[in-house]
C-alpha cells in the first residue's frame, strides 16, 4: 500500500506525496516529477511509479504547488519552483533513510529532474519521459491568455474542468528558464525516452536533449505511446525499461 506523506514546499505550503514501497529485494529509491498541470495520480506518474516499485525501486511521487492534494496557489509556482520542490522531495526521502538513487520525470517533470539532479548528492542516474528541451514551450497551452496575463498580472485558465490562475511571474519564469546548460553539466547517466508519435511534445525535443548530453547517455523510443502514457501498458513498459537501464546505478539495498 502506498504511504501518504506531506512535506513543505519551497514556497511554504505543504505538498502531498505518495511513497510506493519497493518489493523485495529492494534495489533502490527514486523521486518522480509529474508533468505541467498534472498530478501524482495521473496515469504517467501513478502507473510508472507502481511498476518501478514492483521491480524493487521505491518511488516518491508528489503533487506540485496547488495541484492534486497539495496546498498553495498553482499560480505562485514556476519552473524554478518545480525544480526547488523536486530537490525538497529528495531531501524528504533522504530524511527517512532512503535517499534517492534515481530521478524520473515525465513531460515538464523531465526537464525539472535534469535541472534538479546536481543539487541532490545521492542521485546516480536520471530518466526522462516525453520531456521538452525548452520549458517555455508550455506557453502554447495557454497562448490565448498570455497577453491578458502580462497586461493584468493574472488570468483564469481552465484545465480539465479545474480553474487555475495564471500569473505574470509564472509566465515570465518559464520564458527565462534554460535547460541546455543543465543537460551539458549533468555529469550523470541519462536515459531519454520519447514516443516518435508524441503530438504534445515533439520527439525533436528528445534529440536536442540527447545531443546536448554527455556520455553515458541512452535513448529509447516509446513506439506507439501517447504523451500522457494513458493506453494500457504504456507506462508500465516505460518503467520496465527504466528499471533495467538503472540497475548498475542503484544501491541494491538488502
Amino acid at each position: 500500500m502506498a504511504e501518504r506523506v506531506r512535506f513543505a514546499s519551497s514556497r511554504g505550503p505543504a505538498l502531498a506525496g505518495l511513497i510506493d514501497p519497493p518489493a523485495e529485494p529492494v534495489r533502490g529509491w527514486g523521486v518522480f516529477a509529474h508533468g505541467f498541470a498534472l498530478s501524482k495520480d495521473s496515469p504517467g506518474a501513478a502507473r510508472t511509479c507502481k511498476q518501478l516499485a514492483a521491480e524493487g525501486i521505491g518511488m516518491l511521487r508528489f503533487d506540485n504547488l496547488g495541484l492534486g492534494d497539495s496546498e498553495g496557489d498553482w499560480g505562485d509556482g514556476s519552473f524554478a519552483v518545480k525544480v526547488d520542490d523536486t530537490v525538497l522531495a529528495a531531501e524528504f526521502l533522504a530524511g527517512r533513510g532512503t535517499a534517492p538513487d534515481i530521478l524520473v520525470g515525465h513531460s515538464l517533470g523531465g526537464a525539472a529532474v535534469i535541472a534538479a539532479a546536481n543539487r541532490i548528492p545521492s542521485v546516480r542516474a536520471v530518466a526522462t519521459i516525453g520531456a521538452p528541451f525548452e520549458p517555455k514551450n508550455v506557453e502554447r497551452h495557454y497562448q490565448a491568455l498570455v497577453d491578458r496575463v502580462i497586461e493584468d498580472g493574472h488570468a483564469e485558465w481552465l484545465v480539465g474542468g479545474k480553474a487555475l490562475i495564471l500569473k505574470r511571474s509564472l509566465v515570465e519564469d518559464f520564458r527565462r528558464a534554460e535547460l541546455r546548460h543543465h543537460v551539458e553539466d549533468l555529469g550523470l547517466p541519462l536515459l531519454v525516452m520519447h514516443s516518435p508519435t508524441d503530438s504534445t511534445v515533439d520527439v525533436a525535443n528528445a534529440s536536442r536533449i540527447f545531443q546536448a548530453a554527455k556520455h553515458p547517455r541512452s535513448f529509447v523510443a516509446l513506439e506507439g505511446s501517447d504523451h500522457l502514457l494513458t493506453a494500457s501498458g504504456q507506462a508500465q513498459r516505460a518503467a520496465r525499461v527504466i528499471s533495467a537501464w538503472a540497475d548498475p546505478y542503484l544501491t541494491s539495498v538488502d
